[in-house]
This record gives structure tokens, C-alpha cells and sequence, in this order.
């Protein structure tokens, strides 16, 4: 039995339109055509962009310690999926720019709509210019990021990572919910140190990327040990720990740069 094409599917073929994604392999010098993506790189990105929406929606309802949290879980998912991809070979362009547009909610909205609800709204017009600023530079990081992968070196990031940014500021919602603190209290406070980690971001401050630590490599034993003890030392006290590690991480770019120049 045949069937006949529609009109709009004789349009779209005569048009180029697809409605799949269509990717390109090579395989013997020859680039051929691939239909549909990749799934297991792509669970992971899904998985950040909810745990980013996850967290618009906690700040929302008044939940900013889950809200918090989620973004570190967003972080997490975010270096996973990259090296996931890397390990099966299943990286794609489409993973790349999906990987990205998930950053802009996980690490652009999210916290910028956290740090809203919990301080920042008391400010008025000014606590959502502010906000609006770190995602404006948060999206301008991405955008820079992806037009200089490849040609910068892969063992620095120019600017602050937008997930270390982001963590910061989830950071100090959650050592301040845990401390019981208001957002109102510490607002003008919250609003320079978002403004300052906005600036990081979009800034030409160098920083190590680590990308150049092979997890498939042989270590010595005691790297190992230390890696337990760093995850003793988080279980302490978790929100003031990832607070510290991610503002040390942002103040070393700065502090290199000076050192350097010295």
C-alpha cells in the first residue's frame, strides 16, 4: 500500500524544514547526516534545568533553604553531564546549546529570583535591577564561553563560572536561613555582593578550570583520603562550608590577577 505526501509535507521537504534534529558524524572523512540526540547527556542537563526551576518555584512559596539547595543540585548535575558525554562519546551541538540555554535558567533565573524573594524584593525597584544584572551577566558568561571554546585554553575560564556565581549566592541564603536570619536585615549587603559576583562573571579575571584533572587517571593513595576528608569536613556544617569554598574560589581569580601584576 502507498501513501501519498500531503501538500505541507511536499512544502516542508522543498523548504528544508525538519521537525528532528539532524546532526552530523564523520565517519571515514564524510560527514553523515544523524537523526535524533543523544539520551543520557541530555537526562542530566534536564535534570539541572528542573532542580533550577525547582528552585524559582521553592523562592516563590517561601522555601528558600530548599530553594538553595536545589541550585547546588543543579551544579552538580551540570559538571556531570559534560563528563558523561566526554566518557560515552555522545557529544553533540545540540547538547552543547542545550547544556547552555539549562544554564541560564539554573544559574541566571534561579538565583536571581531567589535572592529576590529572600532580600532582595525589600529594595524595591532597585533589588530587581539588580537581579535583572546578574542574569543579564550570567547569559552574557554563556554566550562568551561557547563563542571562545575553541580557541581559549581549556585549563582556565575567563570570568567567573556562572555555577560557582550562582552557588555563592545560594550560599548566603542558606547559611542566612539557617541562621535564621531575614533577608530585609542584610539587603544592601546581599545587593553589593550580587553585583560583585555579576561583575566576576562578565569580567577578563582568569580562573582554574580543572578540566585538566583526569578522573580516569591513576592518583596516589592519600588523594583519595583527602577526598573523604573533604566530604567530612561539607557534612560539618554544608551551607557555611559551600559558602566559603565558592567565595574563596571567587576572590582567587582576583587575588592571582594582583599577584601576578605585583
Amino acid at each position: 500500500m502507498t501513501v501519498s505526501k500531503t501538500n505541507d509535507d511536499e512544502e516542508n521537504e522543498n523548504s528544508g524544514v525538519t521537525f528532528e534534529v539532524v546532526e552530523g558524524d564523520l565517519e571515514a572523512g564524510v560527514k553523515v547526516p544523524r537523526r535524533g540526540v543523544y539520551l543520557l547527556p541530555n537526562l542530566f542537563t534536564t535534570a539541572a534545568l528542573f532542580s533550577g526551576f525547582y528552585a524559582i518555584v521553592a523562592a516563590m512559596n517561601g522555601q528558600f533553604e530548599y530553594g538553595a539547595i536545589a541550585i547546588y543540585v543543579a551544579g552538580v548535575l551540570d559538571g556531570l553531564d559534560g563528563r558523561v558525554a566526554r566518557m560515552t562519546h555522545t557529544q553533540s551541538a545540540f547538547g552543547a546549546q542545550y547544556d547552555s540555554l539549562s544554564d541560564v535558567v539554573a544559574f541566571g533565573a534561579a538565583p536571581a529570583l531567589v535572592m529576590y524573594s529572600w532580600s532582595l524584593s525589600s529594595l524595591g525597584k532597585v533589588g530587581w535591577m539588580v537581579c535583572f544584572i546578574f542574569l543579564a551577566c550570567a547569559a552574557l558568561r554563556l554566550a562568551r564561553f561557547n563563542v571562545q571554546l575553541e580557541t581559549t585554553d581549556n585549563r582556565f575560564f575567563t570570568g567567573l563560572s556562572s555555577p560557582i556565581a550562582a552557588s555563592v549566592l545560594a550560599g548566603s541564603v542558606w547559611v542566612g536561613s539557617d541562621m535564621g536570619l531575614t533577608g530585609n536585615q542584610v539587603s544592601y549587603l546581599v545587593a553589593a555582593m550580587t553585583l560583585a559576583v555579576a561583575g566576576l562573571m562578565v569580567s577578563n579575571i582568569r580562573y582554574q578550570s580543572f578540566k585538566n584533572i583526569g578522573i580516569k587517571e591513576r592518583v596516589p593513595f592519600m588523594t583519595i583520603v583527602l577526598v573523604i576528608l573533604a566530604f567530612a569536613v561539607v557534612f560539618i556544617d554544608p551551607p557555611k562550608v559551600l559558602l566559603v569554598i565558592g567565595a574563596v574560589y571567587a576572590l582567587s581569580g582576583p587575588v592571582a590577577m594582583i599577584w601576578r601584576r605585583s
